[in-house]
């Protein structure tokens, strides 16, 4: 049998996985993380509506039943093309076929300060420990004696109008709006600024006009602040420096304004294209190692008319491009080049607050909210996981009132100056 390695285990590598036939290919999925997670949640995380293992299934839990497959934890040192093998942190892999299926990471457009200044809510870890930093700077909040510091600690920058950035304006919005009364009675909403900014003309750039316009609406009746047409060009000791020039205090900024391929360090360079994703033909071979290396998923820029500067980095056309490269590996030949079918795209706001296009309609409010409430469940991994989701998220429909704001740092967790104040 042919190995294929394939480097991640998101939507595409885990699909692909799942895809492949079993009589002809052995394979070997390599992770950093040796569990799936699922993003389009990972919000929740952040903003204490689920806990991480809600939304997370272990690898050898779901490949167990699979007999020629194999995980491999370890994060991607070297690839060398030409020997055809793969080196992570604890060893060398050998393989017949290699798909890049590593997903993409924050682009913070050249600030490379942000990194380390500001919280994001692209992994598992990084929404937790934003989830800490929100905690903490409630608590905090709640016993300062100083009206001007309290409202300081309590200032939130959320940057990018992209799903994720509306989901977690709305979600900030909520806690401001209905949960500081009931679990911060020091606190006062005025006390709380939110403010969401995006580079563009409008939120959720991709959907339709109608669902951005309600999108707006509904984060301005959770008491977001919303700016559009406002870029920022730097955050240093708390100051945020926008387009303009003027500066403004955010004691918390959260990142979600731009992603970029998961670097793959010992591709060849003419491999990478726009935003640092891996260049791919119709098939998703890579250009110039076609006969050995593919790439799927947000990693994959397959550039056609339609979509010139590649597919949206988003799970359909991930799990469909596995789906495709699958049949054409078991086929044994490539002929059926990817032909994504859009089928439609969606964001939550807050409770009975949501958008949505699908098959050409637009529409929001409850009904849209419960569409994207059933999808979401239905796409978590594990019975165990969906029905824990499922409480959650019922208990706080109900009673907005959750278990789960819960301050949990870490034992090594850096000592930060605000501590001492």
């Amino acid at each position: 049998m042919e190995k294929v390695v394939i480097i991640g285990g998101g939507f595409a590598g885990l699909n692909l996985v799942k895809h492949l036939d079993p009589k002809k290919y052995e394979v070997c999925l390599v992770d950093r993380n040796n569990f799936h997670a699922f993003p389009p949640l990972f919000y929740q995380i952040a903003s204490s509506g689920l806990v991480s293992a809600n939304i997370c299934f272990p690898f050898r839990r779901e490949i167990k039943k699979m007999g020629n497959v194999s995980y491999h934890m370890g994060h991607v040192k070297n690839i060398d093309t030409a020997a055809k093998t793969v080196t992570t942190s604890y060893e060398t892999l050998n393989y017949d076929k290699l798909v890049l299926a590593a997903g993409s990471t924050n682009n913070y457009f050249g600030m490379s300060n942000l990194a380390e200044d500001t919280f994001g809510i692209k992994t598992v870890a990084e929404a937790a420990h934003t989830r800490d930093e929100i905690l903490d700077r409630f608590e905090r909040g709640a016993i300062c004696p100083d009206p001007e510091r309290r409202r300081q600690l309590l200032s939130f920058l959320v940057v990018g109008g992209g799903p994720s950035g509306v989901e977690i304006a709305g979600a900030l919005g909520e806690m401001k709006k209905y949960i500081l009364s009931k679990e911060y009675p020091e606190l006062k909403p005025e006390d709380v600024t939110i403010t969401l900014v995006e580079g563009t003309g409008s939120l959720l750039g991709a959907m339709s006009e109608k669902s951005r316009r309600k999108a707006l609406e509904g984060l301005k009746d959770l008491m977001v602040n919303v700016r559009l047409n406002t870029l920022m060009k730097d955050y240093t000791d708390k100051y945020v420096t926008f387009a303009d020039g003027h500066k403004e205090y955010y004691e918390t900024l959260i990142w979600t304004a731009g992603v970029k391929g998961e670097p793959m360090p010992g591709l060849p360079a003419e491999t990478v294209g726009r935003g640092g994703r891996v260049l791919v033909d119709e098939f998703n071979r890579v250009k110039g190692l076609e006969d050995s290396v593919m790439a799927i998923g947000d990693i994959a820029l397959m550039e056609t008319e339609k979509y010139p500067h590649g597919h949206p980095q988003m799970a359909q056309p991930a799990i469909q491009q596995a789906v495709n490269l699958a049949r054409n590996l078991n086929r044994g030949e490539y002929a059926t080049p990817f032909e994504y079918k859009d089928k439609g795209s969606m964001a939550t706001i807050g409770k009975n607050k949501a958008v949505a296009d699908i098959a050409g309609m637009s529409f929001g409010g409850f009904f849209a909210w419960l569409i994207w409430m059933i999808i979401h469940l239905l796409s978590i991994l594990g019975m165990r996981n969906k029905l824990s989701v499922l409480v959650n998220w019922f208990w706080n429909y109900l009673f907005y009132s959750t278990s789960l704001r819960l301050l949990l740092r870490p034992v090594k967790y850096p000592l930060r100056r605000h501590w001492a104040e």
